[in-house]
């Protein structure tokens, strides 16, 4: 089980390539439904449109190069990140035309799938090449040099189940490298969540036992931010000792109730001051229990203490594009 956390991941298209029409028709009408996919006939519309969707839906990166211009020296050159650019990745409503895999029949007579997957070995698609019986040591070979991602053979009984779970696992590859750096930059006390394992299959537990189809790291407090297939958003609160200690101290210094600082001092409640910029205030002093959840924990390499809350509209500075909307509107 792949247990890494991507540091964000959204639903994304799969093209269904292959000559034969009848074939692609039958394979679209037996996919998952939430499986948003486009489909093609011809290998060089193929191409000319992938060249365009990589750039047409392109998500902006949060990581941004800064120099000191006092200095000319690489070692002053340092990374800035706008942690807030990453969930409101769900403002965008060009997120779920991004390809990112590619199923592509072997034997086409025009360019053959191999080729096109040569072709387009510079764009970060993961690549699955479906075969004949007669096709597999060209399959097995191709795998070998890292020309595609995964071979199913068509005659397989299994074909299409293994083709769903496949799609599945290599768009969270896609998500796994391309978030890859951030995540390396963001691998501090805050945000150590990220590189435990336990907080990775935590994380796919939650989105499955509730059907969220896309995750965003949120800066503050830090945790995950949910979707569901409707847009309706989650976010789940991840504290650890060190981070409920510090609460405690700032609801000390504001004469916080003294059953708010017993429990928190305690790890009895998960804190969300959503209305006073994350952490307490007397202004809350009233109703402050209405902004706490009791703790559920994950054992990873540290306690990690959560709790889920419905997330306010006023921390979305925009429409949320929901995935259902995006799947009545794909193209057949």
């Amino acid at each position: 089980m792949d247990n890494r956390l991507p540091v964000y991941s959204y639903p994304t298209l799969t093209v269904l390539i292959d000559d034969s029409r009848s074939f692609l028709d039958s394979l679209a009408f037996q996919l998952n439904p939430r499986i948003g996919y486009k489909i093609f006939h011809d290998t060089r519309e193929t191409l000319d449109w992938l060249h365009d969707a990589q750039r047409y839906a392109a998500i902006s990166d949060p990581i941004y190069a800064k120099s000191d211009e006092l200095s000319q020296f690489f070692e002053r050159h340092s990374a800035s990140i706008d942690l807030s650019r990453i969930y409101h990745i769900a403002m965008n409503r060009q997120r779920f035309s991004l390809p990112t895999v590619l199923v592509v029949d072997y034997a086409m007579p025009r360019t053959n799938g191999l080729e096109l997957c040569q072709a387009v070995q510079g764009l970060p698609c993961k690549k699955i090449l479906l075969t004949g019986q007669a096709d597999e040591k060209v399959a097995v070979e191709a795998f070998n040099r890292n020309l595609i991602d995964r071979f199913i053979k068509k005659q397989d009984p299994n074909a299409l189940n293994r083709l769903e779970e496949e799609i599945v696992r290599l768009q969270k590859d896609f998500f796994n490298e391309r978030t890859s750096t951030l995540k390396d930059l963001l691998l501090d006390e805050t945000y150590s969540f990220l590189s435990d394992p336990a907080m990775g299959s935590l994380v796919a537990r939650i989105g499955s036992r509730y059907r969220f189809v896309e995750h965003y790291l949120f800066p503050h407090p830090s945790g995950i931010l949910f979707f569901d297939i409707r847009g309706k958003a989650t976010l789940m609160v991840i504290e650890t000792a060190a981070g409920l200690i510090s609460h405690a101290e700032i609801a000390e210094d504001q004469n916080a109730p003294p059953e708010l600082l017993s429990a928190l001092k305690a790890f009895r409640l998960v804190p969300f001051f959503s209305d006073t910029s994350g952490m307490y205030s007397d202004a809350i002093s009233h109703d402050w229990l209405s902004y706490c959840l009791p703790p559920q924990i994950c054992h990873g390499r540290q306690d990690y203490y959560w709790a889920l809350f419905d997330l306010p509209s006023h921390y979305l500075k925009g429409t949320v594009y929901p995935y259902a909307e995006f799947l009545k509107t794909q193209s057949i």
